[in-house]
């Protein structure tokens, strides 16, 4: 990560721990952090089984969207595969964070925006994500994603 980046997200960090309802450790928002800009880089890479790393592996993972909610991950995994089947569906994404709230020591909740940029229509929306850590890791367990476009 470059110093500028580092910068910038300790910058966001420190309002996040500012606004937050309950304080964030650091440690936590990184690690956070670090998976959703490893769900953008594998993305980009147009791999969605290293995109899908970022997900619970449950049949209890739920993902809403326009169509309604998507139970497990197995069937997450499918909806993706499905709706973007090859580079040009893709695109290149582009995350940026709008907030970050604790909930308790082991969950947090995301709201944030995505930018998909494709040669055959761009799109955005916005998403919330809730985070738990399993067995040391920070998963998404409920993805809710809403087009704005």
């Amino acid at each position: 990560m470059s110093k500028k980046r580092r910068l910038l997200l300790g910058l966001y960090l420190t309002s996040l721990c500012l606004y937050a309802q309950e304080p964030i450790k650091e440690i936590d928002s990184l690690q956070i952090i670090q998976v959703l800009f490893d769900q953008q880089k594998a993305w980009n890479s147009t791999d969605i089984n290293a995109f899908m790393e970022g997900y619970w592996q449950s049949d209890r993972l739920v993902f809403s969207g326009s169509g309604g909610p998507i139970y497990g991950w197995e069937a997450t995994k499918k909806r993706y595969e499905k709706n973007y089947p090859d580079a040009a569906a893709m695109g290149t994404l582009r995350f940026t964070l709008l907030d970050m709230i604790q909930v308790d020591e082991n969950t947090v909740q995301m709201q944030g925006r995505y930018d998909l940029i494709r040669t055959l229509g761009d799109n955005h929306g916005y998403f919330t994500l809730l985070w738990k850590k399993i067995n040391k890791r920070w998963l998404i367990i409920s993805d809710h994603t809403s087009a704005a476009n």
